[in-house]
């Protein structure tokens, strides 16, 4: 069934669409990550102006992490002091990223700073979580490895504003997970991405989390950065789809309870390799994209973008 898209201004299946957010709210709740990693790409695969598709994603991450962080809730996986802390480096980060965003839209490089964005940071990341899950998977001792992060301390646990973390079992500085929400804020507004595929990793291995507690908080800070991009998205560069943005969360609310129950069952450094690759294969898809000769080399547009 094909539907109109009124700020996207294309025609799409809406079956596909539900489909996409099925499998991409899936991997929220397998990965604890918001997902728009693998739909901000997907939604410029299928024509959608990658403006619109990152404006418009973070209101299908809203939904597919709420429904991911309520089934971690249950499960007593979320450490909401932790979280809030990261929420508070997040909101100024994804406030500031919005601002960039808008600046990028109207110099007309937006669309090259996302592509880029994507080859270069999700490339990097990937490559480096995958050589550590693997390792791991092959020594056999990966959760072991985990637990020992607890106890290793680095220049970075000397600094300033320490707090204790009684459910993560943690006593660091709060500057740490407030940086690493201000990092996380930018990308969700300048890339559609919740940032869980960063917030994980730097969860385990920067602030030594639990692994057992990383997707639930990881999701429980996506829930309010996602939200507050899409709220600023909407109103400062009219870049939301309400349409698009309905039958993805429909979708990504559904996928996410699966994903979530089969997630419970995976190891974590099993979890981080297939991400790892999950997300290397999206970064290389883009780069290819990138050097390919468009079909159309040329394109005229009247000024203010009609």
């Amino acid at each position: 069934m094909q539907i109109y898209l009124p700020i996207a201004e294309i025609s799409v299946n809406a079956l596909l669409i539900l489909l996409l957010g099925g499998g991409v709210g899936f991997l929220s709740g397998l990965f604890g990550v918001g997902g728009g990693f693998l739909m901000t790409p997907l939604l410029i695969f299928i024509g959608v102006p990658p403006a619109v598709a990152v404006g418009t994603q973070a209101n299908q991450l809203v939904g597919a992490s709420v429904s991911g962080v309520l089934a971690h809730w249950r499960r007593n996986n979320v450490d909401v002091k932790l979280g809030l802390v990261m929420l508070s480096g997040g909101t100024v980060g994804t406030a500031l990223g919005v601002w960039i965003f808008g600046l990028l839209q109207a110099l007309g490089h937006i669309d090259l700073v996302i592509s880029l964005s994507y080859v270069l940071f999700l490339g990097t990341v990937s490559s480096l979580m995958l050589w550590e899950s693997v390792g791991a998977i092959i020594r056999g001792r990966g959760s072991v490895a985990t637990r020992s992060k607890l106890h290793h301390h680095t220049w970075l646990h000397g600094l300033p504003f320490k707090m204790r973390f009684p459910r993560s079992r943690l006593y660091i500085s709060a500057l740490l997970p407030a940086l690493i929400g201000f990092v996380c804020g930018l990308l969700v507004a300048i890339m559609g991405i919740g940032g869980g595929f960063l917030l994980v990793p730097a969860m385990i291995y920067i602030l030594g989390m639990p692994t057992a507690l990383v997707a639930g908080t990881s999701l429980f800070q996506i829930v309010f950065t996602t939200g507050i991009a899409a709220f600023l998205q909407a109103v400062g560069n009219q870049t939301v789809d309400i349409m698009l943005a309905l039958l993805l969360l429909v979708g990504g609310v559904i996928g996410a309870q699966f994903g979530t129950r089969i997630g419970a069952k995976l190891r974590g450094e099993q979890a981080r390799a297939l991400l790892a690759l999950v997300v290397l294969a999206v970064a290389a898809k883009l780069a290819v994209d990138l050097v390919l000769r468009p079909e159309d080399l040329f394109s005229i547009t009247l000024p203010g973008g009609s």
